[in-house]
């Protein structure tokens, strides 16, 4: 599903010096990071609640973990007295500066750039494990890089990420609530979802104006996807929330052609929210029986 890359690109960005675990030097304790507004940052800073994240990842010595979005090493710091080893990703320059003086490279691997242009499929493959990811992503991106993990799924062992606690709440909204919708759809379709913690507006620096919350997300083994097509799949489950108050046969409208709603026990008269996530797999891959990707003209990603 991925763009393949070479895995030279993940090595890249590879820092290749720092200083010894422990308190960043002085000129960086005395100059403190602003956070940027345009990388979506807020900074953890509650011990308890960065002792029950750390609880529920639940690190082991000898796991691939990849952090995304470390920030001031909050989780970073904890998570390597477990690990030993960490890869993370951070686009700030200044943050990857800061992270190279405190952590050595034998401890910390930094990639430095954007999550969203990281190939997942060759990090793992380049170090020969199923990776374990964590962070808390930017809020203002979520949803583009759970879409960008998702592309990966069948080489991640498990997920736990911050979120609103309003994004969380929508990827886990069962089928009938007025919450469920596209993202718990995808999601759902290829991951158990659950709910670990939620997290304050007080833990973070700046504060931000939502509560948050960590969701664990374990992609289901391969032979339990379902889904044939996932550009189809990912077509229909857009068209279909795309106006989630009409009926199937109208949102639908431009597949009516090759959907038997009759074979499929589907009235062509529900809405997308009464549809349950293997329905829509089952109305996905009947399409594709009679309309795969190859044919398509909607220029839809997988995942996009």
């Amino acid at each position: 599903m991925p763009t393949s890359k070479s895995s030279a690109t993940i090595s890249d960005a590879v820092s290749k010096s720092g200083a010894s675990m422990g308190r960043p030097p002085e000129a960086m304790v005395d100059t403190p990071h602003i956070a940027r507004k345009r990388f979506g940052q807020n900074f953890l800073h509650d011990p308890g609640v960065i002792a029950r994240i750390v609880a529920a990842i639940a690190p082991k010595s000898g796991d691939c973990m990849v952090e995304i979005g470390p920030g001031q090493a909050a989780l970073t710091e904890p998570l390597l007295r477990s690990l030993g080893h960490l890869h993370a990703i951070e686009i700030d320059r200044d943050l990857a500066a800061r992270l190279r003086e405190r952590f050595s490279s034998a401890q910390l691997t930094i990639h430095e750039q954007d999550v969203l242009k990281v190939d997942f499929m060759a990090l793992s493959t380049a170090l020969g494990a199923k990776l374990r990811i964590v962070g808390n992503l930017p809020y203002n991106i979520s949803s583009p890089i759970l879409f960008h993990l998702l592309e990966s799924a069948s080489v991640i062992g498990d997920q736990h990420v911050m979120l609103q606690k309003e994004v969380v709440d929508r990827m886990v909204a069962p089928c009938g609530s007025k919450i469920y919708g596209r993202l718990s759809v995808m999601l759902q379709a290829r991951y158990t979802l659950q709910r670990c913690l939620i997290v304050p507006p007080g833990a973070f620096h700046p504060a931000p104006k939502v509560d948050s919350a960590i969701v664990r997300m374990v992609p289901l083994a391969d032979h339990q996807v379902r889904v044939a097509d996932w550009v189809v799949f990912a077509a229909v489950v857009m068209t279909a929330f795309s106006q989630r108050r009409k009926m199937l046969r109208n949102t639908l409208a431009g597949y009516s052609e090759v959907i038997d709603w009759e074979r499929l026990g589907i009235s062509p008269m529900q809405r997308a929210e009464e549809l349950s996530v293997a329905t829509f797999i089952a109305l996905a891959n009947h399409i594709a029986e009679r309309f795969p990707s190859s044919g398509m003209a909607t220029g839809h990603r997988p995942m996009a």
